[in-house]
């Protein structure tokens, strides 16, 4: 058989695993990923083995399990050990290692990896990839500011965070609005409560119609982070607005919102 249609069928594999896990559903989406994996490996495409690797480091983390993203991550090293490298593929591996590292707070080794995902993403690409998911500059500008969170750095996660932000473009709506709680939350770690205030109305006046479960699930995550700061009228106003705005998103996605996604928070867009 044709060595492409193991690659497309990985593909395809993959990406039923990025909705699943957008949806709330990250165990179906692990097990889409465990599926895509050996697709991958048969179709003899080593970068498309490590753009999978990259995804389950990912789900790794969010699942709580920075040791494993840390495995996924250097498995994926492994498998571009055996083609030309893709620098924005390599940016990605060292981005996930660097957020697996900052989890398991080893400080040091969390801002190295970071640092190498910062040089790679600038190394002008050779080639591209019809399979890898793409990583650009506002995807590692997220990335670095929820490492840099993680390590308790928040001026310089916020710097990051701002910077995805404004590198977002106008059509990725759910990619701005998750980058735009990231924003909110790093003003409420640092307790600067007018700049929550005031990003916390930008990131409302997001578009109604952005269907995302993990865009749901993660303003109930900043809600309780800001629920912490309610004795401030300024606040307590905008919680007001902020959880009818809630209502109306869990109305549109009701069909989604089921007891398996929880409405747990699960990622941070890349």
């Amino acid at each position: 058989m044709d060595q492409s249609v193991f690659a497309a069928a990985a593909a395809m594999t993959e990406m039923a695993g990025w909705m699943a896990h957008d949806s709330g559903r990250d165990d179906l989406a692990a097990r889409h990923f465990a599926k895509a994996m050996p697709l991958a490996r048969a179709s003899g495409d080593a970068l498309l083995a490590a753009n999978i690797a990259a995804s389950n480091s990912h789900l790794a983390l969010q699942a709580g399990r920075p040791a494993e993203a840390v495995t996924w991550a250097r498995s994926g090293f492994e498998h571009l050990d055996h083609c030309p490298r893709l620098p924005s593929l390599v940016a990605r591996l060292h981005a996930m290692t660097a957020r697996a590292l900052a989890a398991a707070g080893q400080q040091q080794a969390a801002e190295r990896a970071l640092a190498m995902a910062q040089d790679s993403i600038h190394v002008p690409a050779q080639d591209v990839h019809p399979w890898v998911s793409p990583f650009d500059c506002a995807a590692l500008a997220s990335e670095s500011a929820l490492t840099l969170r993680d390590l308790g750095r928040y001026d310089h996660a916020l710097q990051w965070a701002e910077e995805a932000v404004s590198l977002r473009e106008e059509g990725r709506t759910r990619s701005r609005a998750l980058s735009r709680i990231i924003v909110v939350d790093l003003h409420a770690q640092q307790s600067d409560l007018d700049a929550v205030v005031h990003c916390g109305y930008e990131l409302l006046a997001t578009s109604p119609t952005l269907s995302s479960v993990r865009f749901v699930n993660q303003l109930a995550e900043l809600r309780e982070t800001l629920n912490a700061h309610r004795a401030y009228h300024p606040v307590r106003d905008f919680l007001a607005q902020f959880d009818e705005a809630v209502r109306a998103r869990r109305l549109l996605l009701a069909d989604l919102l089921s007891p398996q996604s929880g409405g747990q928070a699960h990622e941070a867009d890349t």
